[in-house]
């Protein structure tokens, strides 16, 4: 629906949320995902130190062989497929909130990653994957030469 529901009025009300909410609308509308998809999915939890970054996501029910992650500069790029599940004839769903379909969610790190350090696990459904900064991004120290 691209009008804004009763319950978004409530929040501080102006336009750049509403572009925001208008924006978050057109992509769900046209990505072909479902809801879930079209909002920031899968969720994550980002944290990082000065020489490193952990981003987890629970996404349950995957083949870690079908998770593309890419890492470009400060873009970590996660794309996957859930599969949706098969019904045996004469059955039908009571209640399916979990989607399915194609996702891709990019993710801007608060520094430039080293490629070709970075690690992924996949276990239990929650996805970890490490993320080195790259060397030429960590701040140096800089010596003064005494005269």
């Amino acid at each position: 629906m691209l009008w804004p529901e009763f319950s978004t009025l409530r929040r501080a009300w102006g336009p750049w949320n509403d572009m925001r909410q208008l924006q978050r609308e057109a992509d769900r509308l046209f990505s072909g995902r479902s809801v879930p998809y079209g909002q920031g999915f899968p969720a994550v939890n980002l944290w990082f130190k000065e020489d490193n970054a952990i981003l987890t996501s629970e996404i349950p029910g995957l083949d870690p062989s079908t998770i593309d992650i890419t890492v470009k500069d400060d873009l970590l790029t996660l794309q996957a497929t859930r599969v949706a599940a098969e019904l045996r004839e004469g059955d039908a769903y009571h209640r399916q909130e979990r989607g399915h379909g194609k996702f891709t969610r990019t993710v801007r790190m608060p520094f430039q990653i080293d490629n070709a350090k970075v690690t992924a696990t996949y276990e239990k459904g929650v996805l970890k994957i490490e993320l080195p900064r790259a060397e030429a991004d960590k701040p140096k120290k800089i010596q003064i030469k005494a005269q």
